[in-house]
């Protein structure tokens, strides 16, 4: 889906800005899951769900350790999806590089 938005040319907001901030209030909304508000905002969901925890919409896990589960299923998701597009690498390919 494509949605046309005409804003002022004053308005001091970016495109970037604005997906960012639609968003952000899907995924309050409950309308979004975090894979798929990131991916509106254009962000990594590390990095979105950062922002999230910057603006205190989220609470960051106790243990800096411990990852939140949304993201677990966020990375799963997208793994997920991964796989549907073909986008695998061969299993022996796993651990190139892992000593560099």
């Amino acid at each position: 889906m494509q949605i046309t938005i005409e804003l002022p040319d004053n308005l001091p907001l970016t495109e970037a800005d604005v997906r960012i901030e639609l968003a952000i209030v899907l995924y309050q909304q409950h309308k979004l899951r975090l894979d798929k508000a990131a991916q509106l905002a254009v962000m990594s969901v590390d990095d979105f769900y950062q922002l999230l925890i910057d603006r205190n919409i989220v609470t960051p896990p106790a243990d800096s350790d411990d990852e939140p589960a949304e993201l677990i299923l966020a990375s799963l998701r997208n793994s997920l999806q991964q796989i549907k597009e073909g986008k695998v690498h061969p299993i022996s390919e796993l651990w190139d590089g892992i000593d560099d």
